[in-house]
């Protein structure tokens, strides 16, 4: 139906007419089977015809009226994830990929004589190859807990919960796709976790019943000595341990004092591997000029989650879109445990510094999917290790290492090159082990 310009601008501002079809499809999705909601979101931006609602259609006209196309798609952006969100929390996960698939309609592509409807699917068209629509794609292709990832799948795929975490820290989006980023991220993280657990504890069983249970990493069996290597730990000091000794010998020093013990902190308990005196020498000096105004003063929780973030930076992409010299050089070598533990060595003495992390581990994940799968291997090995690495130890399952076989009491753990003697034992805790946000 093509509706008049006076009709459809009956008094209304943008704003006004944007909050009429927020308020008409949050009430719908509220109260109407999914596929009535589809069917009443098909008419209104595909058919563009008369809806159950008197106000709607004209609502629509007066948006497209203005004229402008990124108010449009900041519209239809929204009355989606309006959708998104609230299918989400009803765990009506089909209804999501539905949603997704009207965009297919060769409807769009169609003719049309109507200015109105041309502007229309124009706009709509544009809206499907923005990377506003992809990352809605995102949300249909992982919202179900149940699907797995298959060889023949993107690679990508498995990283979804990071891939996630831009959307909810970045305000410019709509509130519903922040929650709903939100949501679906924890709840991946979730699964990995319990599935890691879980084949943890029956990989290590004679029982028939191991072979059932999938194992969530793309690290084959390696899994479980990574694990053990993980949990593995000097003497009587943990991961945890170190952070709370290290911020507790720094609370009351320089800044400049902070930033020459750091590199040592994180290099710890790495230092026998020869590639600790490249990242030595790289981090070092960009340290000593980092935030040099404040070298006098004591550290800060500001300053200290600043100079994290910047490590962050150092370590994984300092332009935010490509890899930095030094993950390329600690990666090309083998260490992905090292930087791995490293990263897990700033989380753990600044927590908020943990979805900063994540969104970098997105930046570069977006960097290296233009590539093939099999120039890729390192990285897909290095993200492997680290979310196993920080579901270890940021995550509400504690993992142990219990020994099997005697080994000679003055033997660290650490020093142990048959990790065959032990096994691992999880155990779910109350609250994650390092209160870290998820």
């Amino acid at each position: 139906m093509e509706w008049h310009h006076d009709d459809a601008l009956a008094g209304w501002s943008i704003p006004q007419a944007q909050q009429i079809l927020y308020d008409f499809l949050l009430d719908i999705v509220k109260s109407w089977p999914p596929e009535d909601v589809i069917a009443e979101f098909r008419n209104l931006f595909l058919h563009h015809t008369e809806s159950t609602s008197e106000h709607t259609l004209p609502a629509l006209h007066v948006i497209l009226f203005a004229n402008n196309e990124v108010e449009f798609r900041h519209t239809l952006k929204r009355c989606c994830y309006i959708l998104v969100n609230n299918w989400e929390m009803a765990r009506q996960f089909e209804a999501i990929q539905a949603l997704v698939e009207v965009f297919d309609d060769p409807l769009l592509q169609r003719r049309t004589l109507s200015p109105t409807l041309k502007r229309l699917r124009t706009w709509m068209q544009g809206f499907i190859t923005s990377s506003d629509f992809e990352e809605m794609r995102l949300f249909a292709a992982r919202f179900s807990e149940e699907r797995t990832i298959q060889p023949s799948e993107i690679w990508t795929n498995r990283y979804t919960s990071y891939l996630l975490v831009p959307q909810y820290t970045n305000e410019a989006n709509p509130i519903e796709q922040r929650q709903a980023a939100k949501i679906l991220s924890r709840r991946l993280k979730e699964k990995f976790k319990f599935d890691l657990a879980l084949y943890t504890a029956h990989s290590q069983s004679a029982l028939p019943y191991r072979a059932t249970v999938q194992n969530p990493t793309a690290l084959g069996d390696s899994v479980l000595r990574l694990i053990k290597a993980i949990v593995a730990k000097r003497g009587e000091y943990t991961y945890h341990h170190l952070a709370h000794l290290f911020l507790e010998q720094t609370k009351d020093v320089s800044y400049a004092t902070f930033k020459a013990v750091l590199p040592k902190y994180l290099l710890f308990t790495v230092s026998g591997n020869p590639v600790t005196h490249h990242i030595q020498q790289y981090l070092q000096p960009r340290l000593t000029t980092l935030y040099t105004d404040a070298n006098s003063d004591l550290l800060t929780p500001s300053l200290l989650l600043r100079t994290c973030n910047r490590m962050i930076d150092y370590l994984m992409t300092e332009d935010r879109k490509s890899p930095s010299p030094l993950l390329s050089l600690v990666l090309s070598q083998g260490n992905a445990l090292t930087l791995a533990v490293m990263l897990l060595k700033l989380v753990l003495i600044s927590r908020g510094s943990q979805i900063y992390l994540e969104v970098r581990i997105a930046d570069l994940i977006r960097y290296y999917e233009q590539f093939p799968t099999a120039e890729c291997q390192w990285v897909i090995n290095f993200l492997e290790v680290f979310r196993v690495t920080f579901a270890i130890y940021t995550e509400n399952v504690e993992y142990n290492l219990v020994r099997i076989r005697s080994c000679s009491d003055d033997e660290t753990l650490d020093a142990l090159d048959d990790l065959d003697s032990f096994r691992i034992f999880t155990q779910k805790l109350s609250r994650p082990s390092s209160d870290l946000p998820s």
